[in-house]
């Protein structure tokens, strides 16, 4: 006989979601899971025009020039709202304004998805390609700027709207939810990247302690090695040669991840990174 109510579900009708750089990737794919569980959707996202580089495949500089089109598609034929955003989290005041946005049009903020990056490949080395003959920059104030500015302050400044306006609105529930990469040590010849992605973990490990008491989890999520349109064949050799790297995932399993640490099911785990092999 089945113990009716023992596990928790999922079900996400009446929640609202934002989710960052969502118009692509594991972003996109986070959208539609947390769509497809009941949750109404804010999408908000950035066209960059990347310069072509010979180690990147043309189809990741084709994703990130893209629009939402496609994850709205999705989101709709799977019977859930969504409401797109095209802003650049560079800009401080963009935080503030989608929360306001979504506020305005589907409700108060339940989960919030911290995907977005303005990930660039710098060095300390004297080297103009890497390991996989991406090109190179060395460090700098730009490549600086370009990685905190979206990895690290965006990201606190959502993770400060979100709290504000959640305990304000007397939700009593929440989850905050970041992705990351990289690790402790650094992360060669991505290193703004890793760096910046360390910052946004500690914000998200810092709000796990400060808003437990108001029923909000938050989390951070290190996905293994996913093709978001970034891998190449030298990228997947290298993979299948490394025993740290185990395979590479499609966004779609991330996201699976990602709404389960959303959902009622997930509710006893917070502070955590969660790292995907």
């Amino acid at each position: 006989m089945r113990a009716e109510g023992l596990f928790p579900t999922n079900d996400l009708t009446g929640r609202v979601a934002l989710v960052t750089g969502a118009n692509h990737g594991i972003g996109a794919a986070t959208a539609v899971a947390l769509a497809q569980l009941g949750a109404a959707v804010l999408v908000s996202y950035l066209r960059l025009d990347d310069p072509p580089d010979p180690g990147i495949p043309d189809t990741y500089r084709r994703n990130r020039a893209g629009d939402a089109t496609e994850v709205i598609e999705r989101v709709r034929a799977a019977g859930g709202r969504v409401l797109p955003v095209e802003a650049d989290l560079a800009d401080p005041a963009v935080p503030a304004r989608l929360f306001d946005i979504a506020e305005r049009e589907l409700g108060t903020v339940d989960i919030l998805v911290n995907n977005a990056s303005g990930w660039l490949a710098d060095t300390f080395k004297p080297t103009a390609l890497d390991r996989h003959g991406r090109t190179l920059r060395p460090v700098s104030a730009e490549s600086f700027d370009a990685q905190f500015a979206v990895d690290a302050r965006a990201g606190a400044l959502l993770i400060a709207e979100f709290a504000r306006r959640n305990v304000a609105a007397r939700r009593g529930w929440g989850r905050v939810i970041s992705l990351t990469s990289g690790g402790s040590d650094g992360f060669p010849e991505e290193v703004s990247y890793g760096a910046a992605k360390a910052a946004l973990v500690n914000y998200t490990m810092a709000a796990a302690h400060e808003l437990a008491a108001f029923g909000i989890t938050a989390n951070a999520v290190h996905p293994p090695v996913t093709d978001t349109g970034w891998v190449s064949e030298e990228v997947r050799a290298a993979v299948a040669d490394d025993t740290h790297l185990l395979r590479v995932a499609a966004p779609e399993e991330v996201a699976e991840v990602i709404a389960f640490l959303a959902g009622e099911s997930g509710r006893l785990v917070t502070g955590n990174v969660v790292q995907l092999r």
